[in-house]
């Protein structure tokens, strides 16, 4: 026979089979049940992590406590975490929840969080005025501070505001160290936050009210003194 009429060598798999040709691969297409092609891409190709979108909030867990609980046949151990999420901007949230491990505590907690977020206001890079809040034991004092300054505060409410758009800040924890309460008092303090233009609109209208209230003072004439009378005159021309 001439050699071009020679048939390739079968090669044989570990298995038994007969390993397909490249050219016979390029030609058979692989079909799904409902019969549509099915394209093998190749793993080198994909991008690790090219498809996946950046996330709306950043998250951080605070504090991880484990917590027992006396029943009938003992105590039970559970855990305790407390979370805090933003968006690096004016929303923020916290949230505490409990679970058997770790990880559903802070996946319970980081659900109440996102339900419980609020939106505060700001002047700038700081906050738009001095708060003071107590929740329960808790006592938090907030300050604006000028630009530069950066967040001068304790762990709790650094580790909050780490999540808010809030630079430049002064704040005092002047009460309980319990964590959760502190945190609840710095929400409240940011949620008590009021735009600087309402608040400094409101003293101008106070003062121009004050204004208006008054009554306008009339001005009169000095009074000349009294005539003297003409017999006193006439004694005293005659002296």
């Amino acid at each position: 026979m001439p050699e071009t009429e020679k048939k390739a060598p079968r090669v044989i798999n570990k298995s038994g089979t007969l390993k397909m040709d490249d050219k016979v691969a390029e030609t058979k297409q692989v079909r799904d049940i409902a019969g549509r092609k099915m394209e093998r891409k190749n793993r080198r190709d994909r991008v690790r992590g090219g498809d996946v979108a950046p996330k709306e909030f950043d998250e951080i867990t605070i504090a991880v406590d484990r917590v027992s609980r006396t029943v009938a046949g003992g105590r039970r151990m559970r855990f305790k975490a407390l979370v805090a999420i933003g968006n690096h901007k004016n929303k923020v949230g916290i949230g505490v929840a409990k679970g058997n491990d770790v990880t559903t505590a802070v996946a319970k907690a980081t659900s109440k969080a996102k339900k419980s977020m609020i939106t505060f206001s700001m002047d700038g890079e700081t906050i738009c005025h001095e708060a003071r809040t107590k929740v329960t034991g808790a006592d938090v004092l907030m300050k604006p501070a000028a630009p530069g300054t950066g967040i001068i505060a304790g762990g709790t409410v650094r580790s909050i505001m780490g999540l808010t758009g809030v630079k430049n800040l002064i704040s005092k924890s002047l009460g309980s160290t319990n964590k959760v309460n502190i945190a609840y008092a710095v929400i409240e303090g940011l949620r008590a936050q009021v735009p600087r233009s309402e608040w400094t609109g409101k003293a101008e209208k106070k003062v121009a009210e004050k204004k208006a209230e008054k009554p306008a003072v009339k001005k009169t004439a000095a009074k000349k003194p009294a005539a003297k009378p003409a017999a006193k005159k006439a004694a005293k021309e005659n002296k």
